[in-house]
């Protein structure tokens, strides 16, 4: 136990680390560098007269919030469905929630001229939601329940009619195409605070009723029978849960567009240094997952200056391997 105990500790201290690394990193490197002294100097004696000081307030900050509500909230959303599912492969991105998000974000955005952040959300909802009941739906197998191999199938069939979809609505109205491609290829740039911040309660209450059901996930992973011998109401833990993760993702694809794989990737790293036990296992994918967008995006836009990539490619890039290796596994334990 001392030994568990004391590795927890130091992985948190190293997270805590990279965490730190990867927001000073994010505030001081891009098209325009910024030296350490100047971003302390920005931080304890603001000059708006400062072009550096200007680009740090004005740009750099409100997109390295973003990355990291958006990073924590898809790796807890990963967590949650892995966890709901009991499926490795499951995540926002691979079930098609945040497909089917973005295509109502899109069809808000075209047919209604939305907007901003705020207005954008409830549209998200929406084709999270529905995403999520399509996937349930196609995943089952008679007699059988959910099957992991299904719920994937489906979740790739959902991913690929909502992009279609949206990108057909965007061939039809080309006026909006330029103001909505960001969120088909995934980007935290252009947000300002102040619409990124009205969305904070929404993500804090979405986390914090994640973990007050630290207990109800870790029982989770049994059989559904044992899960009701020891009293334990399955049907609604999994559908404030559900909830949980139709918020996380929804909101996520209002403020950042379609960014994959974080919720895949995060908390199979989450769990290799910490273990199952929820109460470490949330908080703690949740900084590696605001961790590894910061640096996705840090990278993304100095890899080829002084053009960006969007981070949803990066992502992409580190996630699609993984999920290769991790479907080989499930295929050959099935």
């Amino acid at each position: 136990m001392l030994t568990t105990s004391l590795a927890r500790t130091c992985g948190t201290l190293l997270c805590l680390t990279l965490l730190l690394v990867a927001t000073v990193s994010s505030l001081v490197f891009g098209h325009i560098p910024i030296s350490l002294d100047v971003l302390a100097g920005s931080v304890l004696d603001y000059d708006p007269g400062s072009l550096e000081h200007l680009v740090i307030h004005t740009e750099r900050l409100s997109r390295t919030v973003t990355a990291l509500i958006v990073g924590a909230g898809l790796a807890i959303a990963g967590v949650l469905m892995q966890t709901l599912t009991r499926n490795p492969l499951a995540s926002p991105s691979i079930l098609g929630i945040n497909a089917g998000a973005m295509f109502f974000v899109v069809a808000g955005a075209t047919l209604f001229s939305l907007t901003s952040p705020s207005e954008l959300v409830w549209a998200a909802f929406a084709g999270a939601a529905l995403a999520a009941f399509l996937v349930y739906f196609l995943g089952q197998e008679a007699g059988r329940g959910i099957s992991p191999v299904r719920t994937v199938l489906a979740g790739v069939a959902v991913t690929a009619l909502f992009v279609s979809f949206a990108q057909g609505m965007l061939i039809l109205n080309q006026d909006r195409f330029e103001s909505i491609l960001f969120w088909l290829a995934g980007s935290v740039s252009g947000r300002e605070l102040d619409a990124v911040l009205p969305l904070l309660p929404l993500f804090g209450l979405a986390m914090l009723l994640a973990l007050l059901q630290c207990r109800q996930l870790n029982l989770l992973g049994l059989d559904d029978e044992v899960i009701r011998g020891l009293g334990l109401n399955v049907g609604q833990v999994r559908l404030l849960v559900g909830i949980v993760v139709i918020v996380l993702a929804g909101t996520s694809v209002a403020m950042a567009g379609l960014i994959g794989f974080v919720g895949l990737i995060v908390p199979h790293m989450a769990r290799g240094i910490f273990g199952t036990d929820h109460r470490w296992l949330l908080p703690m994918a949740a900084i590696l997952g605001a961790t590894l967008l910061l640096a996705a995006d840090t990278v993304a836009r100095i890899i080829i200056p002084p053009q960006e990539i969007p981070v949803g490619v990066m992502t992409a890039l580190l996630g699609t391997p993984l999920f290769l290796h991790l479907a080989r596994q499930v295929r050959n334990q099935s």
